[in-house]
């Protein structure tokens, strides 16, 4: 079967779905407004079905004998109390690893965060990706459940227990020590935000993140590799103040534009994939981890 891209669709839709993702548009109204550009036999809810993750086809199997992977617990007294994530490293590690917090979409700790977060372990990393929603029931096997369930979490708490993900990933006895941290959309904006919070943050990538207040730059101590896609809008409206902050703060940063490409091209489960923005951006997030957590 031929996978769909973005090209498959016409750009309302992506708008319109883009918006659906993000709270923005009820399913109600996406499926009345993207009723006008069904064609062929295929109805609103067919798009949003085609738009929809696929999980069907992990990168790196959850099974896979080069990683141990397990679900572990760390404490987070100034947030929910306990952090619960998915923790992956390699099986055959020698001497102590690198640390990388792996901060997942406003769903969750879905299978595509879990099947990235591996993916870094195999790049010779103790990766850990926290379920944000875990002290409203963990992550429901259902996106659109997920969806819903995120405006309910006290942010204020959830940030805090990501602070303390970073902690308890910087005293790992398997830990060099040093810790870095990628994201992806709201977890792209829980990036740029550990950076301002944490000093000894070792590196920071955001994916099609929201960025900080510029007032929290100065705060920045991490160097900063930032991804954006070019068709991004939302994102890239709020670049010109940050890259200012940047500037005038003497931050490390570098900053790449995805020309052509979605928010969420880095997401291989669904058509908003783009291979080779994707291969690339992740390609230069490997090697600047190697670069600064070595």
């Amino acid at each position: 079967m031929t996978r769909l891209t973005a090209a498959d669709f016409d750009p309302e839709v992506l708008k319109l779905f883009d918006g659906y993702v993000h709270g923005r548009v009820s399913r109600r109204d996406f499926l009345s407004r993207a009723s006008r550009y069904a064609a062929g036999g295929t109805t609103a809810a067919a798009l949003l079905a085609q738009l929809s993750p696929s999980f069907a086809a992990p990168l790196v199997a959850p099974a896979d004998a080069r990683l141990k992977t397990r679900y572990v617990d760390f404490p987070s007294p100034q947030g929910y109390g306990k952090v619960h994530g998915y923790l992956a490293e390699p099986a055959h590690a020698k001497g102590k690893l690198p640390t990388i917090l792996v901060v997942h979409e406003n769903r969750g700790l879905n299978p595509h965060i879990e099947d990235v977060t591996r993916r870094v372990a195999l790049d010779g990393y103790v990766a850990f990706a926290p379920d944000a929603l875990y002290p409203l029931g963990g992550y429901p096997g259902d996106e659109d459940k997920a969806r819903e369930l995120f405006p309910k979490l006290d942010q204020a708490k959830t940030r805090a227990d990501f602070i303390a993900a970073f902690h308890a990933l910087a005293a790992l006895p398997q830990g060099t020590g040093k810790v870095g941290v990628v994201g992806f959309c709201y977890g792209g904006g829980i990036a740029n935000y550990l950076a301002t919070q944490l000093p000894d943050l070792a590196a920071a990538v955001p994916f099609y993140g929201m960025q900080p207040p510029a007032a929290d730059v100065a705060r920045i101590r991490a160097p900063l590799l930032i991804h954006d896609a070019g068709k991004d809008e939302r994102i890239l409206a709020g670049w010109p103040a940050y890259e200012a902050a940047l500037k005038a703060n003497r931050v490390d940063y570098q900053h790449f534009v995805y020309p052509g490409v979605e928010h969420g091209f880095n997401n291989d489960t669904t058509p908003r994939y783009d291979e080779a923005a994707a291969t690339l951006a992740w390609g230069r997030t490997m090697a600047f981890f190697k670069a600064k957590l070595a």
